[in-house]
């Protein structure tokens, strides 16, 4: 070990965190009023905002184990316990997320409510045009997207948005990511490590119970526990109305919105670019037939 080398003490910064905790917890706590939730202000208040026995009470807990837990002690807690108390405090999702790693739960559940989404995102979305781009959930959720990524993936953008249940469930005639053994290796690589970080989410079980009940592929590639990060890579994006198109994808992550990321197809070649540019000049009409077409002509005689 060299002079300018350091022990990191796994103690010291366990006491730390607990540290940080106890006054995130105490300046929420100071910022909400009585009136605000509700009670009444009453006389002989020393400092501002609620009282440790008030949030105890508003959050269904203990006073004392409250109380410890906001003085930083070593106590344990659950998912259900804090989701009460970032309730209680009116916590926004980035607040929530930074409770949850001060106390030391490794899963922040899941779910983008629409307001989470900042305003000016989708505009970066809409500038990037012609490229198509969308900002996906650490579960492969379409969260928001612009007009080209709609136009050359018009399936991850209908029903219930979701990119993986479209790859696995689709057969590849009409699948826009058709089989790709080391694409999909790596999506779900990647969902695995998100889930390790969402284990006690009821939603993040539930789903990937889904997928492995009605995709075999899906389940075989689960069942091999690699992990993997959405890295840049070429893959072939099929389109029925413009053929494939190899592109480039290209990931980026946005600490706003904890767990989601974005999502860049570039063309990879001249070849792909004239089949992006053909496709964006069709009309709607022009765009959706192919793939009507197709759904009546080889689905529909055996009701898929």
């Amino acid at each position: 070990m060299t002079a300018t080398e350091q022990v990191i003490d796994p103690r010291q910064v366990r006491k730390a965190r607990r540290g940080e905790l106890s006054a995130f917890l105490k300046s929420r706590r100071a910022r909400i009023t009585p009136a605000e939730v509700g009670l009444p202000a009453g006389p002989r208040r020393r400092t501002p905002g609620l009282r440790r026995e008030e949030v105890a009470q508003l959050a269904g807990v203990g006073v004392t184990w409250y109380t410890w837990l906001e003085q930083g002690r070593e106590i344990n807690v659950s998912v259900q316990v804090l989701d009460a108390i970032a309730r209680t405090l009116a916590l926004d999702p980035i607040e929530r997320a930074h409770l949850y790693r001060l106390a030391e739960v490794p899963t922040v559940p899941s779910g983008y409510a629409e307001e989470s989404i900042p305003e000016e995102l989708q505009g970066i979305l809409d500038h990037l045009h012609p490229l198509p781009a969308a900002l996906l959930s650490a579960r492969y959720d379409v969260l928001a997207y612009n007009a080209a990524y709609a136009a050359l993936t018009p399936g991850f953008v209908e029903g219930d948005r979701n990119v993986l249940r479209r790859v696995f469930l689709r057969p590849d005639c009409c699948n826009p990511c058709p089989a790709q053994p080391d694409h999909l290796s790596h999506m779900v690589g990647f969902l695995r490590s998100a889930y390790a970080r969402n284990l006690h989410d009821p939603e993040w079980s539930r789903f990937v119970e889904d997928l492995c009940a009605r995709s075999p592929r899906f389940a075989a590639l689960w069942a091999r526990n690699d992990v993997a990060s959405p890295l840049g890579r070429y893959r072939m994006i099929r389109n029925l109305a413009a053929g494939d198109v190899e592109v480039v994808l290209t990931s980026m992550s946005l600490p706003t919105i904890a767990g989601a990321w974005v999502q860049i197809f570039t063309p990879a070649d001249d070849s792909a670019w004239a089949k992006l540019r053909a496709l964006l000049a069709m009309t709607v009409a022009e765009r959706e037939r192919p793939w009507q077409e197709h759904y009546e002509r080889v689905h529909a005689r055996v009701g898929a």
